[in-house]
């Protein structure tokens, strides 16, 4: 296999690519948490990054992020997008890489689609549905 080659046979990231997206995760998180950032649209805002997810030439990441209390979510995007910039040379003075990844920020709805299928399963009919297969 070549080294070029970021991503395992089944599509799966490396576990080189898993190693630097956690270590911008987790950079990010300390740079956020420290409320470094002068932006209207985040001051007094929680941000959790829940995911980063490095482009196979590690040169652009996704940021998977969901503001605490998901109020606001598109505002607080917004401003992370302004702040990319400043964040990505923050990352860079914490990780050590040849690049650091441009970051691209994305709301993760993980959490939203998890409550929706749980409501789902809830459902009176669909639980009927499922008793009668049980039997």
């Amino acid at each position: 296999m070549s080294r070029a080659r970021s991503q395992s046979r089944g599509g799966e990231p490396s576990q080189r690519l898993l190693r630097v997206g956690e270590a911008i995760r987790h950079a990010l998180a300390e740079v956020l948490a420290r409320e470094e950032l002068r932006d209207p649209a985040l001051s007094g805002v929680s941000v959790t990054v829940s995911e980063v997810k490095p482009s196979p030439d590690l040169r652009t990441a996704n940021v998977f992020v969901l503001p605490l209390g998901g109020r606001d979510k598109g505002e607080v995007l917004q401003g992370l997008g302004r702040c990319a910039p400043f964040l990505r040379g923050q990352v860079a003075k914490r990780v050590r890489l040849k690049f650091t990844p441009e970051l691209h920020f994305r709301l993760d709805d993980r959490f939203e689609r998890a409550d929706r299928i749980t409501q789902l399963l809830n459902d009176d009919r669909v639980r009927a549905d499922l008793e009668k297969k049980d039997e």
